[in-house]
């Protein structure tokens, strides 16, 4: 097998740092003897994080969504570290509305968060990571960039279009030594079913059971969520240093179960309409 190109000492830019896998991802670095740069909007939020760990870590602030910041805290970490070998698309939210709820403007912000916003960052670190044939990419989507449920129609669109540009990505830059691996955390205890969950103003009763109910179970899971949120850094960090990193991996046991359900109903309703899907082409033969 290739040996992994992602050094013992690597350096590793985290966005999103101040709750949740963010966090529990950039102390799990740190305590590793890794280096670490920890970016939030507001870094005092992530100050202690980096208490004790000397020159090893370097706190940031980091809005995805402004251009700006974006180029500077790259520029700040490649001058601070010489180099950026992992880099985590960590920055992100939830949003609650039926598709016909969706209130444009709170539409529009989510996808620049967590689509425009990652892709920003991306970009910004990929000419080093060109330059030296070495590198990794870790976006976090979301099992719900595999599978969609009512409520969070929005939220899964950008997680789909995360893992498509993901994918895409993948086969851009493996030639030149550099590997992706996207996330897909189910549920875990973080703040994304609480205090970071928006949602929408307005609430169509014909959607009170559908759209509605799950607007209700899924603030209700808040503080009650399955996943670990330091088990799943620690699984990530793993994954980085594999000799050959997974371009997917699910973290959850609800992750696998219904990413893999929805495996076989993929399969089912293709197979069912295998005739008509094949008919569409022109017939052999046909010039």
């Amino acid at each position: 097998m290739p040996e992994n190109p992602v050094p013992e000492n690597a350096v590793w830019f985290i966005t999103g740092c101040s709750s949740g896998l963010g966090r529990a991802l950039a102390t799990a670095v740190l305590d590793r003897g890794l280096r670490a740069v920890v970016t939030a909007r507001d870094p005092e939020q992530v100050a202690d994080l980096a208490a004790g760990h000397g020159d090893r870590a370097l706190v940031l602030p980091l809005d995805v969504t402004d251009h700006a910041q974006v180029v500077d805290a790259v520029k700040q970490a490649e001058a601070a570290f010489g180099r950026i070998d992992v880099l985590v698309g960590n920055a992100g939210y939830g949003y609650l509305a039926a598709v016909e709820e969706g209130e444009d403007d709170e539409v529009r912000k989510l996808f620049d968060t967590n689509v425009f916003g990652l892709a920003d960052v991306t970009r910004a670190v990929l000419p080093g990571m060109r330059a030296r044939r070495s590198g990794h990419i870790v976006t976090v989507s979301s099992l719900g960039g595999l599978a969609a449920f009512g409520a969070t129609g929005y939220y899964h669109a950008t997680k789909f279009a995360v893992e498509g540009l993901s994918e895409s990505l993948a086969a851009e830059v493996a030639p030149l030594g550099i590997k992706v691996t996207i996330v897909e955390p189910a549920a875990f205890r973080t703040h994304w079913s609480g205090p970071s969950m928006r949602q929408s103003a307005i609430r169509i009763d014909d959607y009170a059971e559908t759209a509605g109910a799950r607007r209700a179970a899924t603030t209700a899971t808040y503080g009650h969520q399955p996943g670990d949120p330091v088990r799943a850094a620690e699984a990530v960090i793993d994954a980085v240093g594999a000799e050959e990193p997974p371009l997917r991996l699910l973290l959850g046991k609800a992750a696998y179960d219904i990413a893999t359900a929805r495996l076989d109903t993929l399969r089912s309703t293709f197979d069912t309409w295998r005739e008509t899907t094949l008919g569409a082409d022109f017939p052999e033969g046909t010039p």
